[in-house]
């Protein structure tokens, strides 16, 4: 394991040799996860980066190409920052094993308990949420108008704490999250309604919960290339539905294509990926970012 580890950072550090050589002033980002490789945020970033005359530069970190195990995390993250990074993405399945990585959490990261953005200030790791406002953006923005009495979120990871913290604020009266550890969900549900004074419920079994709802939310790795599916029996899919994927690649996935099928409206997680990188651009610059530009080196990957 100890040979894996070092030959991932070899790898690692000879790329960014490779990269940054030209420039002293590169930004140096990097995108930690598992099955990554599909990933259209590294373009995002340095297209925008590029645009507005940054030496920009973003790294996968997939630990299933590199053959690391999840207990490689730290290790790896004293290893970035030592490398010069300034800092990083985080995503699936690490946005809450990172946290008791860090230095600091921004408020918002805190009261979501998942964070998917790393700074490294002045020797600092700071973590911040910017899935919260990336959903909430992309969902005002693509759904405006759908009921928000009743609405089930599938998945109560890092990913979906956000969401259901970003459902809430957008006005969802009431909410149910299931998911497969029943604990998980059930531990969410209570952070949310004590912070939010709603009613929120965790389950392990959505079928009762799906037939009053108005909407549903996937924030699972469900229909990801790599976990293929949908989260819950297809059956129970409805045309009274707004459906809402957090999965981006692929931007169809199985589940709102159903929907489609359906009549149903539908928001795909491609919204959610461009917002969030949007907010992370400023986090790692300092600069602001045109969010329309984004959105269109985003289209510009696929």
């Amino acid at each position: 394991m100890t040979d894996t580890f070092e030959a991932a950072v070899a790898r690692l550090r000879e790329t960014i040799s490779r990269r940054c050589a030209s420039n002293a002033r590169t930004v140096l980002i990097g995108l930690i996860g598992r099955g990554i490789q599909s990933s259209r945020t590294p373009a995002m970033h340095e297209r925008e980066g590029g645009r507005i005359g940054l030496n920009y530069v973003y790294l996968l970190i997939d630990f299933d190409a590199l053959g690391l195990a999840d207990a490689d995390l730290p290790r790896l993250l004293d290893a970035v920052q030592s490398l010069g990074f300034a800092g990083l993405n985080v995503t699936h399945p690490f946005k809450q094993a990172v946290l008791n990585l860090l230095d600091r959490l921004s408020p918002e990261a805190a009261a979501i308990g998942a964070v998917n953005t790393v700074v490294f200030e002045n020797g600092r790791r700071v973590g911040h949420n910017t899935d919260c406002w990336g959903f909430a953006e992309s969902f005002r923005e693509g759904l405006a108008g759908a009921p928000l009495g009743e609405v089930v979120q599938f998945g109560a990871g890092g990913a979906g704490a956000a969401v259901a913290h970003a459902l809430l604020e957008c006005g969802v009266n009431g909410l149910t999250i299931c998911d497969k550890d029943s604990a998980r969900a059930g531990e969410l549900a209570g952070r949310l309604s004590e912070r939010f004074s709603r009613e929120v419920i965790g389950v392990e079994d959505a079928s009762l919960a799906l037939g009053r709802a108005d909407g549903l939310v996937n924030a699972t790795p469900i229909g990801m290339a790599k976990y293929p599916g949908v989260p819950f029996p297809a059956y129970l899919l409805s045309r009274q539905h707004w459906v809402a994927e957090i999965i981006y690649f692929p931007a169809d996935t199985e589940l709102l294509e159903r929907a489609r099928a359906l009549g149903c409206r539908t928001l795909a997680g491609t919204g959610m990926a461009v917002y969030q990188a949007v907010k992370a651009f400023e986090l790692f610059t300092g600069i602001a970012p045109d969010r329309m530009a984004m959105a269109g080196h985003f289209q510009a990957a696929a």
